[in-house]
């Protein structure tokens, strides 16, 4: 039991209706947002997508479960609570986490086997010692392998260095002449921020300039070696270009097999001459660099029978199409020749580690490595780095690919393999020290909080007894997880957003390299795919579309409401542009037979994030809080409601929300208030609905009820009118607000 476990005590107190506070809540997760992994080191362990904060799910179970003090108080002190919390959508794991640091046994399910490997992997002790001297042994056998194939001559003082990037350029074939083309967007390598001049590829000649100015086409400059104009304009316009040899413009929309690839650029570490010149050290490949490629590709047709390198086929997905378009059939025709040769090794040397737990923690930063080892990373021009392939969540192909060094230069550079062993320790060493980070006279300070930890022992069956914390993680449809009746104190989880991001196609990205070597012990890696018609997500290739996430949200919604003890809170967060994207919701609160209590405001993701930035998108989510209550106290609540105006209540909690969201540092736009709008739409739509809802009517039934009654609020709430006076009321107390000298 939790030390606020009594359900009478939670429904008259109501711990998280009244005891959250939103401005200091969403505060710390802006912070954490815009560098997670230094305010959450726990997510390095792997990649997953759309992960919402830590300091979130802490702020909401401490604001359930504290008895006394404040959110702000108690945030920042150990607690030890005693109780079983359930996750039927873990994903990347953060609600388990929060849970388990907290001090509860955790239920975690997820459909999605390598969401299931990723919080496994987390909770599990490592030695880190050992696991340091194994990684450091592996590396140093792999490079003896591929060690060259990284280096350079380094142009200033003509000795070896190593190889950060490769850049290299699609190509195309004229249909006219059958010549040649770069496919070239652009021009520009390296922006004149962090490197002290632009720098442009010439496209005559090849050579790399330097201008203090940015050139273009009405304005070029010349090239130092050939004097012929260049310019950042590429050759390339809306997937259009005019041959270089013989004019005839056409067309690069489609593709049968993969495009070829040219490198055009390296950017390279001297140490010798690295500090002492100004900016990053580039150059033009050689004629050594390419034939160190051709070389990585001989032994690669010589190795690769005895190599683990994946055949798997590409299937069709609403994601994934996108690569066949590409013309890419095989996940292995997204790494060059010289990756899958390193990966090849890399994999095999890890197989061979006797240490089990040393050797899945090394698969595991093996795994999340790839994101940043294949030909569909790109490079910042303005951070003068390697762009992971999920940077966007999807599967981004654009013209100019960024070949990251496979092992990695210590302390130099991101996003290889060194760099992601760190970056697991860092991870470790959280999970057995947690801390938290505020903001102390303008910088930053780190905040121990001795006696918590994220560590369990991983159990077969429901959690019991209380001298160590328990795991019981599931990789199978949280529907069908066997559950005991009233046995969870709480349910806090961050369900699908229906079709927001593409899970399985994404993640089988990494799956078909594991699922080599970890089938026979894991049964959820023995499937060619980690795609499930079970999953919750919209997808038109797989004909799952609303009704089919509605009913499997009710489902899950259902059977963890069965296992939740009376008054205990069930809790998720949710966020979507599309009204109808909360219609499920409704549906499945009410077959769960839950009360939705409040809807309350928080941030999820931040502006600046790449699939987010100039989409205009909300960065809000509506928290729904909702409760399992006896059949009295669901009169009681229905009683309450009957005196609720929608337009008057709707309109002055949203205009509270903003000015919280826009106290803890949010400008807060209208899309932030469409989307928190609808979360309030969709809690009265519930306590509207509830005492006529009968949850075996057809599903279609219940889908109309729930459109109709969403449509009957929203007309009387009037949202566009409302949410324009909630901003032009935020925007006067924003100018009304003393200064800081003032305050």
């Amino acid at each position: 039991m939790g030390k606020n476990s009594s359900a009478a005590r939670k429904l008259q107190l109501r711990g998280l209706e009244s005891g959250f506070d939103a401005a200091f809540s969403t505060g710390l997760a802006l912070k954490e947002k815009q560098i997670q992994q230094n305010y959450r080191p726990i997510i390095g362990i792997h990649k997953w997508f759309a992960r919402r904060p830590g300091t979130l799910f802490r702020s909401l179970m401490l604001a359930e479960f504290c008895e006394s003090g404040t959110l702000k108080d108690n945030f920042w002190i150990a607690q030890k609570f005693r109780g079983v919390i359930g996750d039927p959508f873990m994903g990347g794991g953060t609600p388990v986490f929060e849970a388990n640091r907290l001090g509860f046994h955790v239920v975690g399910c997820d459909i999605n086997p390598m969401a299931h490997w990723i919080v496994r992997q987390s909770l599990s002790e490592l030695e880190i010692n050992t696991f340091r001297k194994e990684a450091e042994r592996l590396v140093q056998s792999v490079q003896q392998k591929v060690d060259r194939l990284y280096q350079t001559t380094c142009l200033d003082c003509g000795k070896e260095a190593e190889v950060k990037y490769f850049m290299w350029v699609k190509t195309a074939p004229c249909p006219k002449c059958h010549g040649i083309n770069d496919l070239f967007p652009g021009y520009l390598l390296a922006e004149a921020v962090r490197h002290p001049k632009n720098l442009l590829l010439c496209s005559g000649c090849g050579t790399l300039n330097e201008f203090s100015e940015l050139p273009t086409r009405k304005s070029p400059a010349i090239c130092k070696s050939c004097e012929q104009p260049v310019h950042i304009e590429g050759n390339v316009s809306k997937k259009k270009l005019d041959c270089c040899h013989c004019g005839h413009g056409f067309s690069i929309s489609q593709f049968k097999k993969p495009p070829a690839h040219r490198m055009w650029a390296i950017e390279y570490h001297c140490e010798a001459c690295y500090h002492t010149k100004a900016g990053r050290q580039f150059k033009a490949p050689d004629a050594n660099d390419l034939k160190k490629f051709h070389l990585a590709k001989k032994k690669l047709a010589s190795l690769s029978d005895s190599l683990p390198i994946p055949e798997d086929p590409i299937p069709a997905g609403d994601e994934s199409d996108r690569l066949h378009r590409w013309g890419y059939s095989k996940y292995r025709e997204l790494f060059n020749e010289r990756q899958l040769l390193g990966l090849g090794f890399l994999l095999k040397g890890i197989v061979a580690i006797s240490d089990i737990p040393v050797r899945e923690a090394l698969l595991t930063v093996f795994s999340d490595t790839l994101r940043y080892q294949n030909m569909l990373c790109r490079y910042d021009t303005y951070a003068l780095k390697c762009q992971d392939i999920f940077s966007i969540h999807g599967f981004p192909v654009g013209l100019i690919q960024c070949e990251n060094n496979l092992l990695g230069i210590e302390k130099v550079g991101s996003g290889a393999f060194v760099h992601f062993v760190e970056k697991y320790i860092r991870a470790k060493q959280y999970c057995l020290a947690p801390f938290e980070t505020r903001q102390k006279g303008g910088k930053k300070e780190t905040v121990p909080i001795p006696g918590e930890t994220i560590k369990a022992t991983l159990v077969s069956g429901q959690p019991s007894g209380f001298k160590t914390k328990q795991a019981f993680l599931i990789n199978q449809p949280s529907q069908a997880v066997p559950l005991t009746k009233d046995s969870l104190d709480g349910v806090f989880t961050d369900p699908p957003y229906y079709d927001n991001v593409q899970y399985a196609e994404l993640i089988d990205f990494c799956f078909v390299w594991l699922r080599q070597v970890l089938g026979e012990k894991f049964p959820g890696f023995r499937a060619p795919s980690t795609r499930s018609a079970e999953e919750l997500t919209g997808n038109e290739t797989e004909k799952r579309g609303l009704e089919h996430f509605t009913n499997g949200l009710s489902e899950v919604f259902t059977h963890f409401a069965q296992a939740l003890k009376v008054g205990g809170p069930f809790v998720f967060t949710y966020h979507h542009n599309d009204p109808t994207a909360y219609l499920p919701l409704v549906v499945a609160i009410l077959d769960a037979q839950l009360i939705c209590t409040a809807t309350l405001p928080a941030a999820g993701e931040m502006s600046a994030s790449l699939h987010i930035a100039k989409t205009g998108s909300s960065i809000l989510d509506s928290v729904f809080v909702c409760r399992k209550m006896t059949r009295n106290q669901q009169k009681n609540e229905q009683l309450e409601l009957l005196t609720v105006q929608p337009q008057v209540e709707c309109f002055k909690i949203l205009k509270d929300d903003g000015l919280m969201m826009q106290q803890a540092g949010v400008r807060v736009s209208k899309g932030d208030l469409r989307c928190l709008m609808a979360g309030h739409v969709a809690r009265l739509a519930t306590r509207i609905l509830q005492s006529k809802w009968d949850r075996f009517l057809p599903l279609k039934v219940k889908m109309d009820m729930a459109t109709e009654c969403i449509k009957k609020i929203s007309d009387q709430v009037e949202i566009e009118f409302a949410v324009t006076e909630v901003s032009d009321f935020l925007a006067v107390s924003k100018r009304n607000e003393p200064s800081l000298v003032e305050k």
